[in-house]
């Protein structure tokens, strides 16, 4: 049994719809944000860079989204969630989920979590302005040269998709509008109607 700790509407999500998609026995367990509990001594032993997600396996803890979603795919080859028999469609895919994790989310967190960054409120004013001509920046470079169709990886479905997925269901936050990406509009309402997709939001929904 896998236990996910994660927190609504956090990257978490993303490792959450990977293991509904790979048929592996899972647990979730909420770590509550709004009372610091990421900070918490019990946490911090789980996690000690205090955040979402964690994955605790029989051999330890896995951090880092990206490290789960690869995870999961080979903990699970049957569920066909990576291109695993080949190693350049594997690079390509790994590629795609370490851009999301290092430019991506990092230009969406310039705009909530600005005090990483920064310690004066001019500064704070300055991220958040330019966060969402980043983040839309990042989603035309996504839109234009990144995304295939239907799925990242073209037709072969793999543990990108759900963090595009979950990225692309932040660009209201910003103020951003899904429909002027096509492309990743399409994605994300073709994930909508993935079981694993509704399953993951639902048991997160139960749990918030």
């Amino acid at each position: 049994m896998y236990t996910l700790f994660f927190s609504p509407n956090a990257c978490s999500l993303a490792s959450h719809i990977a293991l509904a998609e790979s048929g592996l026995p899972y647990e979730i367990r909420r770590v509550k944000f709004a009372e610091n509990e990421q900070q918490s001594e019990a946490y911090l032993k789980i996690n000690p860079k205090g955040r979402v997600p964690a994955l605790m396996t029989d051999r330890g803890v896995l951090t880092e989204t990206v490290a789960i979603l690869a995870f999961v795919a080979q903990a699970a080859p049957e569920a066909k969630l990576a291109p695993l028999n080949d190693p350049f469609l594997f690079g390509r895919m790994q590629a795609f989920n370490a851009y999301i994790a290092s430019t991506v989310h990092v230009a969406y967190a310039h705009w909530r979590r600005s005090y990483r960054w920064a310690d004066s409120q001019a500064s704070f004013d300055d991220m958040m302005a330019k966060a969402p001509k980043n983040f839309h920046d990042c989603f035309q470079l996504i839109e234009d040269d990144f995304l295939e169709g239907p799925y990242v990886l073209g037709e072969a479905y793999s543990v990108a998709d759900p963090y595009l997925y979950l990225m692309t269901s932040w660009l209201p936050n910003l103020k951003l509008d899904r429909t002027d990406f096509p492309k990743v509009n399409a994605h994300f309402e073709r994930m909508k109607e993935r079981p694993a997709v509704q399953r993951a939001e639902a048991e997160q929904a139960a749990a918030a």
